[in-house]
């Protein structure tokens, strides 16, 4: 027979998969971003230092959510409430 214990333990698992869904999104993003600026780059290549710096602050900032989302992944299965 399953516990409470047991319930959490599979739904923090459940929880913890759920959320390194969350990286999916800012991989594509970063391909996407890393494709243009590499289009804009060889449409003008004296703009490649402005384009770069920009297209990493936009990377940064899209990765913040794949971060978060393997933050709240490891806490959920690695912290145990009940224990």
């Amino acid at each position: 027979m399953f516990t409470g214990e047991d319930l959490i333990l599979a739904c923090s698992a459940i929880g913890a998969g759920l959320a390194l869904i969350a990286g999916i999104g800012p991989g594509i993003g970063q391909g996407i971003a890393a494709g243009h600026a590499a289009a804009a780059v060889g449409r003008n290549p004296g703009a490649k230092a402005d384009i770069t710096s920009t297209m990493l602050l936009g990377q940064a900032v899209a990765e913040t959510t794949g971060l978060y989302g393997l933050a709240i992944g490891i806490i959920l299965l690695f912290v145990k409430p009940l224990t």
